[in-house]
């Protein structure tokens, strides 16, 4: 079995001072930590390199040179018999089912980032679609999230949001 930690969209120092330690703390039960993109900093990269067993990560929309330098457009990774891709965006609600299926052939889970909004929906064919919000930035929503999911046997199971407080604010100083 492979324990998954799925985020995206941390955004610090911009949105938070630091990563939750509930996340953190998810990190060392991970076997794989999947990160969607918007870091902002290079700095949180570093952390979840350094406490992650495996990490597979991608850059976004609000990344810098320095992250572009050290992290794919689009990531790929085969976990516990299951394809996986990662990407930040994905484009409009409407029609992303389709129009992600269409992009990742032959994909099974598809994790992705940018609005901020958790989802879990499943396109024609089978692809499983997961964003997994963000644990520093709820935007329009009434919790920060993230996921934890497992993988066994080509199959996924346990897939869970978890709601976090919101964090403290970041403040000049």
């Amino acid at each position: 079995m492979v324990r998954l930690l799925l985020t995206t969209d941390t955004h610090l120092p911009k949105r938070a001072r630091r990563l939750p330690a509930e996340l953190l703390a998810e990190i060392g039960r991970a076997d794989a930590v999947v990160h969607a993109g918007d870091w902002v900093d290079a700095a949180t990269l570093d952390l979840l390199e350094a406490r992650a067993r495996r990490l597979i990560g991608v850059y976004g929309n609000n990344d810098g040179p320095e992250l572009r330098a050290r992290l794919p457009e689009v990531a790929a990774a085969e976990l516990g018999g299951l394809r996986f891709a990662v990407v930040h965006e994905t484009g409009p609600a409407g029609g992303r089912e389709q129009r992600c299926a269409d992009r990742f052939p032959g994909v099974d889970v598809l994790v992705f980032g940018h609005s901020h909004i958790p989802w879990d929906t499943t396109a024609p064919g089978g692809l499983r679609l997961l964003n997994p919000g963000s644990p520093t930035d709820r935007r329009r929503q009434p919790y920060c999230t993230y996921m934890t999911a497992e993988v066994a046997g080509g199959r996924l199971s346990e897939v869970r949001l978890h709601r976090l407080p919101r964090p403290e604010p970041r403040t000049g100083g």
